[in-house]
């Protein structure tokens, strides 16, 4: 990193950063106590450094950290990030469930997706289950904020925020080419180039990732993926000397998709015998998906301490799941998750999915579960920042402008299964099955204050959210329509979303930060219908010495209003209706430990120790009736669903100049799929699991290398969740090599 000096800055020239340097005349600190200010538009951090020293808990991950492993799977990226929960649904991370400090993980809706610091959920606000999630093996950088840190962003304040950083235009010529293949035919290429000149730069990028999958449909066929992921970027700027500079970025990104994945899952006693069956009658089940964003970026930049940022964006996501959504046998219709929980209850329709017996016509229902999403707005953001004596001042103001909106146009196809083959025997009608628009707009201002004085920071922050949702239900037999049955709802909400973090510095290798901020995540349409709200508060230290480095927090939410969502992702009915789960306290411990046992013994070798660790309590503080494909009949006391107490990551590597190991075991504590308390029943239980992931490097030279990776070292069998319906197993033994040439 090459930094050049401006006055009372230090401007990092090729990531974009600047270093609060010491006022003049006062005495000279080192680096490490030095306030790291981030100027791009596209990033919330920044670096390691920014992250370590703010008032609430961050951790950024860097593109040394995401190409250890070159891990394609969001899941397995954040394993070693505390506070962070997530459950597997597919075994490759292509719909992630996350959750931030005990916000529901469904389809990680709770909270707030960035790429480049603009919202990448379908719709953010009217449908933000995140059914697109951008691809993490193309990314340079992922940024992960909690408590009092995350005022600036939202909507969805209660957990944090996220922030992939895509690939950036580089400062000189380069490129790189990664290309890896191994089990289960899976293979990844990513390919990307770019250059700048003076005045100009530019940068391209490709990607795809495909697997047949691993497992194992009845009769045969694929249950794998193919995704592309294409990204461009150009930039114009004025000459480094110019009285006020200014930069305009253009990003162009586009991916398709199309993965053989269903919501059917196992019965527990097939599991038991092979968790990677996959039924009959998911043979037709496909999703496929296109994704498009637009996205053109102006900074204005009136002097090394005043900036004006500008982003306007534009994205599209549309996207078809076709898949068996229920049955008739006996002629009664028969839901998937009541037919897995208790097979023996319905053993004409187990025999039918199965493809043991031949089904009457018209028996299996096949939901063409299609959506259209457009997400667009603008957002401008000021930072000044200045001196008064010794005392640091910065002031960030932003506002954004947004709309998005959800067209589901919906209907089923039903089939026969002969010979365990599906036959169609009745086409539906497009539009017949749901025919209805949901739609947001939402106005969003803050004003964050940052004050360094000797060795405390402190940063207030006050957040607007002015929200429109609306619903527009032309009905099933108004398909051109015209609103000749047109249904709507409109809910309104105006809501102040205070903060305040603190940090204090006692040295270099250890200081204290906090706060606390409120929490919040907009309501449904529904008119009247309350947001989730919570009070959050976090207190913990940062310290680093004796090779040592680590951070420990204790967190605590207490949330006046929780809302759960009916999504069939989690086994409800997909109305997508919420509903009020009252006052609910989350509270927990994370820790992050990291020590090199080489340190001040070798300077070729590195022998890197690291541990993360997350305790999660959850509690609901009254009694309600969430449905019982849902979280069932909650009672005082019980716990939320799909949140384990205990999780951990221990990580250990022997890292040199030509080579690199790493090996990492993942720990994550049994949880409840259904609210309760108390022993877990087994119908309502997802076991413990530890699973050990393995990768390797040797670099050959400068500009080409060999990595391996093994997943699953140990091929542990294990359930990953129940949900949408039916056991589902996690990613199995699998083992993969690749090249990466770099130029």
């Amino acid at each position: 990193m090459k930094l050049r000096l401006l006055g009372a800055l230090a401007i990092c020239t090729s990531c974009g950063l600047y270093a609060q340097q010491t006022p003049p005349n006062t005495q000279q600190d080192s680096i490490e106590s030095l306030k790291e200010v981030v100027i791009s538009a596209k990033v919330l951090l920044g670096s390691k450094f920014e992250a370590q020293n703010r008032t609430g808990s961050a951790y950024y991950l860097s593109p040394a950290e995401l190409k250890q492993h070159n891990y394609t799977d969001i899941n397995r990226v954040f394993n070693s990030v505390p506070g962070v929960n997530v459950y597997e649904e597919d075994g490759f991370g292509l719909r992630p469930n996350i959750s931030l400090r005990g916000t529901s993980p469904e389809r990680s809706s709770k909270i707030t997706i960035m790429e480049d610091g603009v919202l990448i959920a379908p719709a953010p606000y009217s449908a933000p289950a995140a059914y697109y999630f951008p691809n993490v093996g193309r990314m340079e950088a992922v940024e992960i904020l909690k408590g009092s840190s995350q005022v600036q962003y939202g909507p969805f304040t209660s957990g944090g925020a996220i922030n992939f950083v895509s690939t950036p235009i580089p400062n000189a010529f380069s490129g790189s080419v990664l290309a890896t293949y191994g089990s289960f035919n899976t293979s990844n290429l990513h390919v990307k180039a770019g250059n700048s000149h003076k005045n100009f730069g530019y940068m391209l990028e490709y990607q795809n990732y495909r697997s047949n999958g691993f497992k194992d449909l009845d009769n045969g066929g694929d249950t794998g993926f193919d995704k592309d992921d294409l990204v461009a970027k150009f930039k114009v700027n004025t000459n480094p000397e110019a009285k006020i500079g200014q930069e305009l970025e253009f990003k162009f990104q586009y991916s398709d998709e199309t993965s053989d994945e269903t919501y059917l899952g196992l019965t527990e006693a097939d599991f038991s015998q092979n968790p990677f069956r996959r039924y009959a009658a998911s043979q037709k089940d496909q999703m496929n998906a296109e994704h498009l964003q637009f996205m053109a970026t102006h900074i204005l930049a009136f002097s090394d301490y005043f900036k004006i940022t500008t982003t306007g964006y534009y994205n599209e996501f549309s996207r078809n799941w076709f898949k068996l959504n229920d049955l008739n046998a006996n002629g009664a219709r028969v839901s998937l998750s009541n037919l897995l929980e208790d097979p023996a209850s319905f053993p004409e329709a187990y025999s039918i999915i199965t493809g043991a017996s031949d089904s009457d016509a018209n028996a299996l229902r096949m939901k063409n579960n299609n959506r259209e999403y457009t997400s667009k707005g603008v957002q401008t953001k000021f930072d000044y920042h200045w001196y008064t004596g010794t005392v640091f001042h910065d002031l960030e103001v932003g506002m954004r402008y947004h709309y998005d909106e959800e067209d589901r146009f919906q209907w089923v196809d039903t089939y026969d299964i002969t010979n365990g083959i599906m036959n169609l025997n009745t086409a539906g009608t497009p539009g017949t099955d749901a025919n209805r628009i949901s739609n947001a707009k939402a106005f969003a201002s803050y004003v964050l204050y940052k004050l360094k004085f000797k060795n405390w920071t402190f940063t207030p922050g006050l957040r607007y959210e002015n929200i429109t949702l609306g619903l527009q239900n032309f009905g099933t037999a108004d398909l051109s329509r015209t609103g000749s049955n047109l249904s709507e709802k409109e809910n309104t909400v105006d809501v102040f979303i205070p903060g305040i973090g603190f940090n204090y510095r006692f040295d270099n290798t250890f200081n204290v930060f906090g706060g606390v901020h409120k929490g919040f995540s907009p309501p449904g349409n529904s008119a009247g219908e309350k947001p989730e709200e919570s009070i959050n508060y976090e207190l913990g230290s940062r310290f680093s010495f004796f090779g040592f480095a680590g951070e420990v927090v204790g967190f605590y939410n207490d949330y006046s209003n929780l809302l759960g969502s009916d999504l069939a992702a989690t086994g409800g009915t997909g109305s997508l209706e919420q509903f009020n789960a009252g006052e609910v306290e989350v509270k927990g411990v994370e820790l992050l430990l990291n020590y090199d046992l080489l340190y001040g013994r070798s300077s070729s070798f590195r022998f890197p120790l690291n541990f993360s660790y997350t305790y999660t309590h959850t509690e609901f503080k009254n009694s309600f009736e969430s449905g019982a494909d849902i979280w069932g009949v909650v009672e005082v006391g019980d716990e939320m669903p799909y949140i384990p107490n205990h999780q951990f990551l221990a990580g250990i590597g022997l890292e040199h100049t030509k080579f690199a190991i790493n090996l990492n075991g993942r720990y994550r504590g049994e949880f409840r799929t259904i609210a309760g308390t108390g022993e877990i029943p087994g119908n309502y239980k997802i076991d413990s699991n530890f699973i050990v992931d393995l990768s390797a490097k040797y670099h050959l030279n400068s500009n080409f290398s060999f990595t391996g990776n093994i997943i699953n070292a140990l091929n542990n069998e294990y359930a990953a969740s129940r949900v949408p319906s039916g056991l589902r197993p996690g990613h199995p033994f699998g083992a993969y090599i690749g090249i990466n040439a770099r130029f």
